[in-house]
């Protein structure tokens, strides 16, 4: 053996997959200033060299009979080299990944390492690009703790030897530039743990696409630039103070509001044909989309992802959700995604024990392991996950301009003694019960959307009496622009259960909420949580006999919409959906025959166009200014009636009577004299009413006494709501 040749143990280490550091043995070597060409190319029988122009290099010697070969060539500087490869069955060219330099360069190294590089989506996962003069993909994946990591797919036949990674020591960081493959190239990695063990194949936490389940591969996406059209959308958007916006959002599962007529998914174009002009029809302002972070379970509806970067392949490839937004903007409507950063799943191919250790979750199962969903909890303290997260938060405003996103499970994040018994939690450092981690993430995460993207939503599903979540991260708060008002939902939809003739015993269920409606920036929510696992639709969740339930449902949705909040529905209540939702079917649409279901409808299309239309009903929704009671207390009647504000804006009141029993002459103080309009009465013919009312006015006349300035007389419609324009003209 010569001394410009491979030590034998090093060849050997390369051709079973071992040697630590490849780069250091493959492609183009310089022992004693003698230019060497190493390769490792499974199958071939014999190889020769070539300069990236075709200038022959010579033939190689093999070292190995498993595909080893090296030889001398005559180059005078570093540069890409081409092989061809021959066996009995033919020829084959192959550009030697081991001839190129790194891609990612000292800065990348120093931001990653300080966790504040706000573009890691550019730089980790699979990207086509053109590289040295040569076009390939990259490839570049965190396992700071594997001895070997991989790149595999159907272009090496998954052999892991194939492939092996350049470490980057200094971040634990692996990559490699493959010539030749390109979009649409499957891969996964293959990454041998510190004990030696070779682990399940891994699919690419960056992939920004997936095969469709049950295959779990990543796919390198075709990252083409694409053609926005919304503009003019998002610098309107960046404008808007949406405290003082209507936000009127309807919720939908991609995968069941409708279905081919075989049973199969719509695509994200069928999506954009017919879901967009459907909810402009319907009036909302926004659609929030349960999450379509690439999932392998249906029956998850997407809250346990495996993809965080990558759309789901159900319904069509990350253009086809490029564009189903742009529809969306060009009608005027923005698009919200339910983002899971709270915990993952544990399959194997996933983000669980990474690099053979706890790389994204904690070691400690009373801090790493969920007992409600059986996953495991991110490791919010660990600088690489912190910035893996927020990267994917603005990785979905910055690649698919989405609107803003909808934080599921906060509460869980908030509390480290969360659904656990004593014993079964770690303390923080002062011995209490907040995971100070997760608070710094969300603050960190809420700052740098709201920093970078101006006019975005970021919404917390937050289920307790944690203070300041929708306050700002500099004042303490969580930064949330947002939050679900989870106790006005719970205790108005118990109120609207009870037999009307029990209601007087419950009063404050519907006034409650009255006492902390702008502690924080509220959105009134009825989720898809309400209507599966044997809860039951809406409509039946009414009680009464049938025409009961339509009045009530009727009657509720009016109260809502006045109620000072942003509105949330989720798809099929907007027409009375009979059946608790399934994710297996699409909805009933059939019942919109019927003229009750028809007549619920068309109310959510008046409710939107008066919560848009009135400033009094948005304008001063997150503040004390825009609601005043009226009537607060008829336990008797089951009579509620409030006045909405808002500068500028005439006065709207409300009125909404929670039994079957029509009253007349109800004396309701007002807050002006003269003419008001009846904008919405929930008995009316035109949603299948009872058609009882005002004759579409109201006379406020002139209070002699103290109180209020005037009064009405109204007339209250069975099981409806009232509400009252300012109509002096």
């Amino acid at each position: 053996m010569e001394n410009w040749q491979a030590d034998p143990q090093e060849v050997e280490a390369i051709v079973k997959g071992q040697h630590a550091d490849p780069f250091a043995v493959l492609g183009l070597q310089q022992p004693d200033d003698i230019w060497v060409v190493r390769a490792f190319i499974p199958h071939a029988d014999n190889v020769a060299a070539f300069t990236r122009d075709g200038r022959p290099l010579g033939d190689l010697i093999q070292r190995h009979a498993e595909g080893f070969f090296e030889g001398k060539v005559a180059i005078d500087q570093r540069q890409p080299i081409r092989y061809r490869a021959r066996n009995a069955g033919g020829e084959w060219d192959v550009y030697d990944p081991y001839s190129f330099g790194p891609v990612l360069g000292p800065m990348d190294d120093y931001y990653i390492n300080e966790g504040t590089h706000l573009r890691l989506f550019d730089k980790l996962g699979a990207h086509a690009i053109e590289f040295e003069g040569v076009a390939g993909v990259h490839f570049a994946v965190w396992a700071p703790n594997a001895r070997r990591v991989s790149v595999v797919g159907p272009f090496n036949d998954w052999d892991g030897r194939a492939h092996p990674m350049r470490n980057r020591f200094e971040t634990g960081i692996w990559e490699v530039f493959i010539p030749v493959v390109g979009p649409g190239t499957i891969y996964k990695y293959e990454i041998v743990g510190q004990d030696g063990k070779l682990l399940p194949l891994k699919a690419d936490p960056f992939a920004r696409q997936s095969e469709l389940r049950p295959k779990t591969a990543s796919v390198v996406a075709d990252l083409a630039r694409f053609d926005w059209t919304d503009a003019k959308y998002l610098e309107a958007r960046g404008k808007k103070d949406w405290r003082r916006t209507p936000i009127s959002i309807y919720e939908v599962h991609l995968g069941s509001w409708r279905k081919r007529a075989d049973g199969s998914f719509m695509s994200y174009d069928q999506f954009a044909e017919q879901l967009i002009p459907y909810v402009k029809d319907m009036g909302f302002t926004h659609i929030e989309l349960l999450p379509i972070s690439e999932h392998p379970f249906d029956p998850s509806w997407g809250y346990q992802p495996t993809g965080l970067y990558s759309p789901t392949a159900r319904f069509g490839d990350p253009a086809g959700f490029k564009r189903f937004i742009d529809v969306a903007h060009k009608a005027g409507i923005g698009i919200i995604l339910d983002w899971v950063p709270a915990h993952f799943p544990t399959d194997e191919h996933g983000l669980a024990r990474f690099d053979g250790t706890a790389l994204y979750e904690h070691a400690d199962p009373r801090q790493g392991y969920h007992p409600d969903w059986n996953t495991a909890i991110f490791n919010f303290g660990r600088k690489e996950v912190s910035a893996f997260l927020t990267n994917n938060a603005l990785y979905w405003f910055e690649e698919f301009h989405v609107d803003g996103l909808r934080v599921d499970a906060v509460a869980s994040m908030l509390y480290l003694d969360y659904s656990r018994q004593p014993g079964q939690w770690v303390p923080n450092q002062f011995g209490g019960n907040h995971n100070l981690e997760a608070v710094a993430f969300l603050q960190r995460v809420n700052a740098e959307v709201y920093r970078l993207h101006p006019g975005a939503l970021m919404i917390a599903e937050e289920s307790t009496a944690w203070s300041g979540v929708s306050a700002p991260a500099y004042a303490g708060g969580l930064g949330f622009g947002f939050k679900w008002n989870m106790g006005f939902m719970n205790d108005t939809l118990r109120y609207m259960a009870r037999n009307p003739i029990h209601r007087r015993y419950h009063h404050n269920d519907m006034t409650f909420a009255a006492l902390y409606a702008f502690t924080e920036n509220f959105v009134l929510p009825l989720s898809h949580d309400e209507v599966v696992h044997g809860k039951g639709s809406l409509i039946s969740k009414m009680g009464g006999d049938d025409w009961q339930q339509f009045a009530a449902l009727r009657a509720y949705y009016a109260f809502m919409w006045a109620w000072p909040g942003k509105k949330l529905l989720f798809m099929g209540q907007e027409f009375a959906q009979r059946e608790e939702w399934s994710e297996a079917k699409g909805l009933d649409w059939w019942l919109l025959d019927a003229g009750m279901h028809e007549g619920v409808r068309r109310l959510i299309v008046d409710l939107n166009g008066a919560y848009r239309e009135l400033a009094a009903l948005h304008g001063r929704d997150n503040e004390p200014e825009g609601f005043e009671w009226l009537i607060g207390n008829d336990h008797a009647n089951s009579v509620f009636a409030w006045v909405r504000r808002s500068n500028g804006a005439n006065p709207i009141v409300v009125v909404a009577n929670m039994t079957p029993v029509p009253r007349d002459n109800y004396r309701v103080p007002m807050p002006r004299e003269g003419q008001w309009s009846e904008r919405i009465n929930t008995d009316a013919a035109w949603y299948a009413g009872s058609n009882t009312g005002n004759q579409g006015k109201v006379v406020a006349h002139k209070n002699e006494g103290p109180g209020h300035p005037a009064y009405a007389d109204l007339y209250l419609p069975p099981l409806a709501t009232l509400i009252l324009k300012y109509d002096p003209d």
